[in-house]
């Protein structure tokens, strides 16, 4: 089977070639993000992955991965800052709280569309003005969901996580990997068909 990833994140990318996956196509999908009013974090992450695989074609030998990523401070969504003000807005809304990332993946083949969620609490440490500005400074809150991505600086700003390390970056591996299976895509663990 042909995979076919429906996102441009780099991310996602380095995730899957770090278990020796590398997609057949890049085919990111272009929908509305906008949280419907009310939308809970976590069905609107599903709802998000879910329309991603449903926005592309499935042949009948391909399968379609599709994921988003909310950070979630109780029911509100934090997503991608649109500029430096919002990025230092969500960052004083998570210093010294913890929060949830929700990773959701939809996998699609011509039979259907299988969709989960991956919910993992993080803390963050209180944040000084300094380090604050130093990290938005960085330019690295960009394009990524709550403004600040684990993998990077603002991994000195995390004492504490419980769940998925792969789902706050961007993709849940192990439930990756069951979804894949599960949809008939075999994964190959050096070399070795899984």
């Amino acid at each position: 089977m042909r995979l076919i990833l429906a996102s441009a994140s780099p991310r996602r990318q380095e995730l899957l070639a770090s278990i020796g996956v590398i997609p057949d196509e890049i085919r990111p999908a272009d929908i509305d993000e906008t949280p419907a009013k009310g939308e809970l974090p976590r069905p609107y992450a599903r709802r998000m992955a879910s329309e991603k695989a449903d926005a592309l074609e499935a042949g009948p030998n391909q399968v379609i991965l599709a994921a988003d990523t909310v950070v979630a401070v109780g029911r509100r969504i934090l997503g991608k800052p649109s500029d430096r003000a919002e990025a230092g807005m969500f960052l004083d809304l998570l210093s010294g709280r913890r929060h949830r990332v929700i990773t959701a993946i939809a996998v699609r083949t011509a039979d259907g569309v299988n969709a989960r969620e991956v919910e993992t609490a993080v803390r963050m440490k209180r944040l000084s003005a300094e380090e604050k500005d130093q990290y938005l400074a960085s330019d690295e809150w960009r394009g990524k969901a709550g403004g600040y991505g684990i993998q990077g600086m603002a991994a000195a700003f995390i004492p504490w996580i419980s769940g998925s390390y792969s789902a706050v970056v961007g993709l849940p591996l192990a439930e990756t990997v069951g979804s894949l299976s599960g949809a008939g895509y075999a994964i190959r663990f050096g070399g070795v068909a899984e």
